[in-house]
């Protein structure tokens, strides 16, 4: 009556039947089969074991808790499991900061060994961080309209791996010239997986600029850079027959006022009182073209149509700066003038020997700006040969340019 085997009573967590061989009346003799039952989470190394002539079972019967595969780990991540591999495990992802979880946040270990999810994925999903430079603002430098501007490239940050990939500015890079104007600029970084970050900032350059000036009334101005920003400068001509009183040159200051005082073109005071006819041509130089006009009487025909035609042409002869002088008679009673102004009989007298005009016929003589006899005329011209003459000085079309600027025509 003796157990060829240890009894099998009892198996944790399942459940033990056994039959002895056939004809024998006890248990657990040489021969006899248990089948083990175990519960759900549980298995035994065999469904079956047999009771052997080496008085041990074939195998060991207890039912040992299920175990699962081991989780891999996830990359840039991990996870945490309330028990392990084992059956009912719980086990919970997680990723390192600046990544994102990609799957099922748990997984659970069945009885059938396998998990109830896969092994999710850990993925870049936050994008880089970027901090910009605060707005620029400058004024342009003395004599120009731009300024220079300078700024320390900002660098990204990236809170997964730390690695960015490129950094692209967008407007002009620092240490540039930027005219006048608010300057719209920003940055965007990337980082290995693609996300990009990006920041704006602003570059506002002024220009300090006095208040505008305008061209004197009969005379030109010019102004370099923009006419009327700090440090420009500007240059006023009066037109021919006028003199400059004030600055000839204004300069627009720190304090954004002109330097110097208004500028104004009044018209020529000719002085008839000199002695000398040099000393009244020196009046004129660089100043005026004389035409002179040369007759024996005032009844002379060439003369008195030269005056009627020149009469109706008053306008172009200002537009080209002629002054005309007449002298008619003979000497001793000859006689001159500019306009309504007479000069003395010696000046006129002087005048003819000077240009070696005879005093018993019409002539007629253009004498330009350097005092040089330009042409001589024994008959008559009309006003268009004269101003067509003139317009091919090389001084003259200077003059044109200015005056077609400032909107000076007849």
């Amino acid at each position: 009556g003796t157990p060829w085997c240890a009894p099998i009573k009892y198996v944790k967590h399942g459940s033990v039947s056994c039959s002895a061989p056939s004809g024998q009346h006890h248990d657990y003799v040489m021969g006899t089969r248990c089948k083990i039952r175990c519960k759900q989470g549980y298995e035994a190394q065999s469904s079956e074991v047999v009771c052997m002539a080496s008085k041990h079972w074939s195998s060991n019967y207890a039912c040992q808790e299920v175990r699962c595969p081991k989780l891999n780990m996830p990359a840039n991540g991990g996870y945490k499991c309330s028990d392990g591999s084992y059956f009912n495990s719980r086990c919970e992802f997680f990723c390192a900061p600046g990544f994102s979880l990609k799957g099922q946040k748990t997984t659970t270990c069945q009885y059938n060994k396998v998990w109830s999810a896969g092994v999710p994925t850990c993925v870049d999903m936050e994008p880089p961080k970027i901090k910009c430079p605060t707005l620029k603002d400058k004024w342009a430098e003395p004599g120009k309209l731009t300024a220079r501007v300078s700024w320390d490239t900002p660098e990204g940050v990236d809170t997964a791996d730390g690695i960015l990939t490129d950094v692209v500015l967008k407007g002009k890079p620092s240490k540039s010239n930027f005219p006048e104007g608010l300057h719209k600029l920003s940055y965007t970084v990337f980082d290995r997986a693609g996300n990009k970050g990006s920041c704006r900032f602003s570059v506002r350059v002024r220009v300090r600029r006095c208040s505008q000036l305008f061209a004197p009334d009969n005379g030109y101005m010019t102004c370099d850079s923009d006419g009327d920003n700090y440090g420009a400068t500007c240059n006023f001509k009066c037109t021919g027959g006028h003199e400059l009183s004030g600055s000839a040159a204004r300069v627009c200051q720190y304090g954004l006022t002109w330097s110097g005082t208004e500028t104004k073109c009044s018209p020529m005071n000719i002085n008839v009182g000199v002695r000398t006819v040099a000393a009244l041509l020196d009046q004129f130089y660089e100043k005026r073209r004389l035409l002179v006009i040369s007759a024996p009487t005032a009844a002379n025909h060439n003369y008195r149509f030269q005056m009627t035609n020149l009469q109706h042409a008053q306008c172009g002869l200002d537009l080209r700066h002629v002054t005309v002088i007449e002298v008619v008679g003979t000497y001793p009673a000859q006689i001159g003038r500019i306009r309504h102004t007479v000069l003395p009989p010696g000046l006129a007298l002087q005048l003819r020997l000077l240009l070696r005009i005879s005093q018993r016929s019409f002539q007629m003589v253009l004498v330009d700006k350097q005092g040089t006899d330009k042409q001589r005329y024994p008959f008559p011209i009309t006003a268009a040969e004269l101003f067509t003459t003139i317009d091919t000085f090389p001084l003259r079309k200077e003059e044109m340019v200015l005056q077609q600027g400032a909107g000076q025509t007849c």
